[in-house]
């Protein structure tokens, strides 16, 4: 097999930084959404649970169309950033990213919200009896108990911001250079005559990447568990 080409490297390299910029976005959200889920008892809590998990069960294109419509040029959230800030995300790999990121949400969310519910609160309550503020027991006790779950949610959400398509498709199109990912380019490359080797290339590379995710998300999780003694 022939090594990869030009383009399929560049599709490959638009993936990653599409995978890295939404992971990292959404890690601080993903936290903070996690714990209220996992710890809050507020009206609407059912509500919002709902919204987090909704892009599991919808059509990824149902995604992709909402974002477009308040997104979009004509968007009420789009025009905004268009007239005011000068800012357009429709069409551009960080619109890429935006949809990857909202895909990837929920796998994320459910991996640190379940880190939350197995801390044992007891020792929280036991540092703060001891002064210890609430920041003091978040970073002390808290942060290094949901590390596992923090680091399994991260490269679960990166691995399927990678193959994230339905969504990224039908917001930011399939533009060669600017929004044209992995899986786009395996499309692309299946629809044209003769270009079923590079499309195979492309496939065997996501999968590679993918499971290389996985398994240091494995690997970092466990040794987490470890490290904490659990």
């Amino acid at each position: 097999m022939t090594p990869p080409s030009p383009i399929e490297l560049e599709a490959l390299s638009l993936s990653l930084k599409v995978a890295f910029w939404s992971t990292l976005i959404t890690l601080p959200i993903g936290i903070f959404t996690a714990w209220l889920l996992a710890r809050k008892d507020f009206y609407g809590r059912a509500f919002l649970n709902g919204i987090v998990y909704l892009p599991l069960v919808l059509p990824p294109v149902v995604i992709g169309f909402f974002l477009l419509s308040l997104l979009g040029q004509n968007g009420p959230i789009g025009e905004i950033l268009n007239n005011i800030f000068g800012i357009t995300v429709i069409f551009t790999w960080q619109g890429a990213a935006i949809a990857s990121g909202i895909m990837s949400f929920p796998l994320m969310v459910r991996a640190i919200r379940i880190s939350f519910e197995t801390v044992d609160r007891k020792l929280e309550a036991a540092a703060r009896t001891l002064g210890a503020s609430p920041f003091r027991v978040f970073y002390s006790i808290t942060l290094p108990l949901i590390s596992p779950g923090i680091l399994a949610g991260t490269l679960l959400a990166f691995a399927r911001s990678i193959g994230e398509f339905g969504a990224t498709i039908t917001f930011v199109s399939n533009i060669p250079g600017e929004t044209r990912t992995l899986p786009l380019a395996i499309y692309s490359l299946v629809q044209t005559p003769g270009g079923n080797t590079g499309a195979l290339r492309l496939v065997i590379l996501s999968v590679i990447t993918a499971l290389l995710a996985l398994l240091i998300s494995e690997y970092l999780a466990n040794r987490a568990r470890r490290s904490i003694g659990t």
